[in-house]
């Protein structure tokens, strides 16, 4: 993990996003440039959004992980199935976003390893305050945003498979294809894998 990345509260903005995602994959694959995908999306509205004011916030973050994966990668995600791409953009927000990457191997990881399937409220709460005593800037997040970043937090864990619904709060481990896992080993980012508790 890249120790010049910096915690930040971008994902208030940009959830998940798999859709998206892919979307922004393929304008890449096609040769355009990021103004130019700016620009396609938002006046041929590629997403299909009735409203498209959270493009701005949205567009830079999915620039952001579409930038930090291979064309190996980029190519899984629009070939293979949507397990295989759900697993890469995890990997992206976790590659991108330092706040996220930590949450999944300090909590998820360690909830896994341990074999409890349980994740409460308050192992995110405690792990928010955790990071509030360790660094400024996470201190200076007002409520509002904690809540938020919170929230975002469960819905990706939903949308990856690894929180099986919100009333049980149960865990699951998710399946991560062997070339994928390969893959990111022969690039050197095995910690993603196991950060995803592998």
């Amino acid at each position: 993990m890249s120790t010049e990345l910096l915690y930040s509260a971008n994902l208030t903005g940009a959830a998940f996003l798999f859709y998206e995602f892919k979307q922004v994959i393929r304008l890449k694959q096609e040769g355009l440039n990021d103004k130019e995908i700016k620009d396609k999306i938002v006046t041929e509205n590629v997403f299909q959004y009735e409203k498209t004011s959270s493009l701005q916030r949205m567009i830079p973050t999915l620039l952001r992980r579409t930038e930090v994966i291979d064309d190996t990668l980029r190519t899984m995600v629009l070939e293979d199935s949507m397990e295989v791409g759900k697993v890469i953009n995890l990997y992206a927000i976790m590659k991108t976003d330092r706040l996220y990457y930590e949450f999944m191997d300090e909590v998820i990881k360690e909830k896994l390893h341990a074999n409890d399937h349980i994740l409460e409220k308050k192992d995110i709460n405690a792990y928010f305050t955790h990071k509030a005593e360790q660094d400024e800037k996470v201190a200076s997040w007002t409520d509002k945003t904690n809540n938020k970043l919170k929230q975002v937090f469960i819905k990706i864990l939903l949308e990856t498979g690894i929180l099986k619904d919100k009333r049980t709060w149960e865990l699951n481990r998710m399946l991560i294809d062997e070339q994928v896992k390969e893959h990111l080993r022969h690039i050197g980012d095995e910690q993603y894998i196991s950060a995803m508790g592998e």
